[in-house]
């Protein structure tokens, strides 16, 4: 079972370079399983109902968010509407509701019987102070695998590199890969681990390249210089795509193989 993730897909570019890298990365990998994280689809902040049924249309199974999922209030509805949209699992299950759900299996198309558990959890160093990412995930992974599901996939949307590998460590054997996003910035340390669990601290953007992780890297300089209030806009320019094809034992859940990809496309 092949599983190709893009990381967090900003703005139009982003959108463009996305949709070009699925015809072809289809066409060579034939992956079962399209996952995408989307909270800067929406002109890089948040993600829209239409942007979203957009993506689902070019065969993407999932959708992930993270901190930005929050940004265009008409989404908020929808996260309880879609279930293959989700929203960071560590939010809680307290009062008032947050709306939507960390958690979906989904099936393959063409295989019913073949199915994948993605989550996504949210760190905490350099960002909100949700509840436990580490408890959150291992529960759930708990509850799952009480139920047969052993094909798992984990997003682990967080700042901190230090965060996101010891989270792949502790995870690893119980899941089959943790991917991260959330920097923009990809890292060359995919590997899979003892146990059988594919990592990569992120998977990086999908987005224009020549930007600071997404937006016109004059308005983040001006940002730095001044530290005036600049309102950021998304760079403009040819998009690339950062991804990763993880090949997984669907019989056992353990990941195989996984290959790091990043390439300018448009």
């Amino acid at each position: 079972m092949k599983i190709l993730m893009f990381g967090d897909v900003f703005a139009k570019p982003g959108r463009d370079a996305l949709k070009l890298a699925i015809e072809k990365l289809r066409r060579i990998h034939l992956p079962e399983f399209i996952i995408v994280n989307g909270e800067n689809l929406a002109h890089g902040k948040g993600i829209t109902p239409k942007l979203a049924e957009e993506l689902f249309s070019w065969g993407i199974d999932v959708i992930t968010t993270g901190n930005h999922a929050w940004d265009q209030n008409e989404s908020h509805a929808y996260f309880d509407q879609c279930e293959r949209l989700l929203r960071p699992l560590n939010y809680g299950s307290g009062e008032p509701r947050i709306p939507g759900k960390g958690v979906v299996i989904v099936a393959n198309r063409d295989r019913p019987s073949l199915k994948l558990a993605v989550v996504l959890v949210m760190g905490r160093v350099f960002m909100d102070p949700l509840d436990c990412p580490f408890r959150a995930a291992d529960a759930e992974v708990a509850r799952l695998r009480s139920q047969g599901v052993h094909n798992i996939l984990v997003d682990f949307h967080g700042e901190a590199s230090s965060e996101k590998q010891a989270f792949a460590h502790f995870m690893n054997g119980k899941i089959s890969a943790v991917v991260g996003t959330h920097s923009h910035v990809q890292t060359a340390d995919e590997r899979v681990l003892s146990e059988g669990t594919a990592a990569i601290t992120d998977v990086g953007m999908t987005g224009c390249f020549d930007s600071v992780i997404g937006a016109k890297k004059e308005l983040i300089i001006r940002r730095f210089l001044t530290k005036m209030p600049t309102k950021i806009e998304p760079a403009e320019g040819p998009g690339g795509y950062g991804c990763v094809v993880i090949t997984v034992d669907e019989k056992t859940g353990r990941a195989q193989n996984i290959e790091r990809i990043r390439e300018v496309v448009i």
